[in-house]
């Protein structure tokens, strides 16, 4: 279960004591097909978490993969994708293999251009390359890329600034922040006007829970999923973010199983 300071409010402390905990937060509201669903402008959103950092996320005329690694398998039931984003060349983020068996007639890829330099031809045919500061539209969808590195002097090696991406998407009046691999950079503390963010927690690669959860605090989205956080605490992140006081919600997605 993942904890916010606003069900504090509405449960009562009595209510809480037999769960061991000060705050309560469901689920966001479940789409018929399992995904987490958000309305929009003229349609909806629906984010399907696959494993660690990858994702479905359906927006109103598209069906998108974010970075997606693990085999076809792992996509069984979906439907095929219409974009593919892929933040960075790392195994748990980029995968060839993958991308080939998930590929239909149509789908586009998106990637940093390091990513672009490694695709094979028939891949790099469908593939835009985009880097930090940079932005391209797909229909109705623009995908902005921005910065994503290390700034810890021991982690700098994993993530060096300028190549790799997070991305931001706006469709039908949302913004969209995919972090991709990145500590708490200025640029993920100075976006604005984010309804869905996804925000990664891992050391050493990424950032701990303090980070993570300071700098969701200042740019304070509407929804957040903490994802790529395998041996760190996402319950921590959340009673940290509630410690805080704003006005976000915590949405624990089945990364891990």
């Amino acid at each position: 279960m993942i904890f916010t300071r606003r069900d504090t409010l509405k449960f009562g402390a009595a209510g809480l004591v037999g769960l061991g905990a000060t705050t309560l937060v469901p689920f966001h509201a479940r789409a018929q097909d399992g995904g987490d669903s958000y309305e929009t402008d003229s349609g909806k959103i629906t984010v399907h978490p696959i494993a660690h950092a990858s994702f479905v996320m359906t927006v109103p005329g598209l069906v998108i993969y974010n970075d997606p690694v693990g085999g076809a398998e792992a996509y069984q039931g979906r439907p095929a994708p219409d974009l593919i984003l892929i933040t960075h060349e790392h195994g748990d983020h980029y995968n060839v293999e993958t991308l080939a068996a998930l590929v239909a007639d149509g789908t586009r890829l998106i990637t940093n251009p390091a990513v672009f330099d490694m695709l094979p031809d028939d891949l790099k045919a469908r593939a835009t390359a985009i880097g930090n500061g940079q932005s391209t539209d797909i229909g109705t969808l623009t995908v902005d890329a921005i910065p994503a590195y290390n700034t810890t002097e021991e982690r700098l090696k994993y993530h060096p600034k300028g190549r790799d991406n997070g991305y931001v998407l706006t469709v039908d009046g949302r913004r969209i922040y995919i972090a991709g691999d990145t500590e708490d950079i200025p640029e993920m503390r100075a976006l604005e006007e984010i309804h869905i963010a996804f925000v990664p927690m891992n050391l050493p690669f990424t950032m701990d829970v303090d980070q993570a959860s300071s700098a969701v605090a200042e740019f304070e989205p509407a929804y957040v999923y903490p994802y790529h956080y395998k041996g760190s605490d996402p319950q921590a992140f959340a009673d940290k973010v509630a410690d805080a006081g704003v006005d976000t919600e915590i949405v624990q997605g089945p990364w891990y199983g």
